[in-house]
């Protein structure tokens, strides 16, 4: 944050706790423009909360499950909660200059910061998971149909969304525990949480292009789903705002000691989380005559959509989505 607070939100943890027990009276204070980014921020925030229980309500009662639905789902409730509780943070940053008037709130503060900062990268990580599920199952319901129909297991969906959450809380969770101890293991799983982040955007990366060249090769006649569409442009937006939060935070992890990068990378991780119902929503209405387009008829042309190839006669059609 600005220079005022940054001295607030040092998260080593015994220097951190150290830092402020001894704090009664003094409080940060935030200039006019620190206020005008962080209402800004609060607004983005809330739009997407908006946004994105509206996708989970569709995905959850009014659609069929398969595979992209729940991915899909989880990558909504991941958003929904990451952007909750950024908003949250940034309602507190508002708020800390009237902490003088309370004796001893600084350091209830600085706890409740930590927190929120734990669930935020927990909730940042697992959407990586989830878009890279989503590019990595339709990249190969397109490029294996055989074995995608014949052999593919049914639960695998869910059971790959348990094993995201669970992965995605067990590294943040060291990743936080190893501020009590020495920088070598700071040093280490900041490496190991960029590595995953680098694993993951780069099988994002492969699938889209490799699903790409097999449209634009196979697919002569018929355009490509709806939900190809989405998730391409998912991706992209993905790349633009979202890797530079991660790549911020867990490159200079053992050096700065921060959790949280500047106001630019959090703008642009919180636009990321919000827009995807937003593409969702402008992918269903593409290309439909009627002036007005409900949310929930464009959503259900998305996720409900079946593309069929206009392939050779070995490729089968595409998956229901």
């Amino acid at each position: 944050m600005a220079d005022t607070t940054s001295a607030v939100f040092v998260l080593n943890f015994s220097e951190y706790m150290d830092s402020f027990e001894n704090t009664t009276s003094e409080c940060p204070t935030l200039n006019y423009k620190e206020k005008v980014t962080l209402s800004v921020c609060v607004g983005i925030s809330f739009c997407g909360l908006v946004d994105n229980a509206i996708v989970m309500r569709f995905l959850f009662f009014h659609v069929k499950k398969n595979p992209f639905t729940v991915y899909t789902l989880n990558l909504a409730v991941a958003d929904f909660s990451l952007l909750l509780l950024l908003s949250l943070l940034m309602l507190l940053i508002l708020t800390l200059p009237i902490c003088s008037l309370f004796d001893g709130i600084l350091l209830s503060y600085v706890k409740i910061y930590i927190a929120v900062g734990y669930l935020c990268h927990f909730f940042d990580l697992s959407s990586l998971g989830f878009l890279t599920a989503i590019s990595v199952e339709r990249c190969l319901s397109v490029l294996f149909p055989i074995w995608y129909r014949c052999r593919r297991p049914k639960r695998l969906a869910g059971i790959v969304s348990g094993l995201l959450w669970a992965f995605s809380g067990s590294l943040v969770s060291f990743m936080y525990l190893t501020f009590n101890f020495i920088d070598e293991h700071m040093k280490t799983f900041g490496a190991v949480a960029f590595a995953t982040c680098l694993t993951f955007s780069s099988m994002m990366l492969v699938s889209n292009l490799s699903l790409f060249i097999k449209i634009q090769r196979g697919f002569r006649i018929r355009h490509p789903g709806k939900l190809y569409i989405a998730v391409l442009i998912n991706v992209i937006f993905f790349f633009v705002f979202a890797i530079p939060f991660s790549v911020e935070v867990f490159v200079n992890l053992a050096d700065r000691l921060e959790l949280f990068p500047e106001d630019t990378s959090l703008l642009l991780v919180m636009l990321n989380s919000s827009i995807n119902p937003v593409i969702y929503f402008l992918v269903g209405c593409c290309r439909q005559r009627r002036s007005r387009c409900s949310v929930t008829a464009a959503l259900r042309r998305v996720f409900e959509e079946k593309a069929t190839s206009s392939a050779p006669e070995d490729k089968v059609d595409e998956t229901t989505v």
